[in-house]
């Protein structure tokens, strides 16, 4: 956790000197994001989906849809 807000806080403060903004070169800081954007990219992980199996659920939610519809139609 502690790495995490160090490497944080030194892209802040490399926004802050290097912000067009703030008087830095525009090509270099969108260089700079776009570095940071490849890195970013290659540490995260793969999405992984795991599709559970129905069990009870859409049982459930067909009654529960079912006891909707018909206290709709008693008023």
């Amino acid at each position: 956790m502690n790495d995490a807000r160090e490497r944080r806080a030194a892209f802040r403060a490399w926004v802050r000197a290097n912000h067009p903004d703030a008087g830095g070169d525009p090509a270099a800081f969108a260089a700079g994001l776009e570095r940071r954007r490849r890195a970013r990219a290659a540490e995260d992980a793969p999405v992984v989906v795991v599709r559970r199996r129905p069990g009870l659920g859409p049982l459930y939610r067909w009654l529960e849809r079912r006891r909707r519809r018909r206290d709709r139609t008693v008023e």
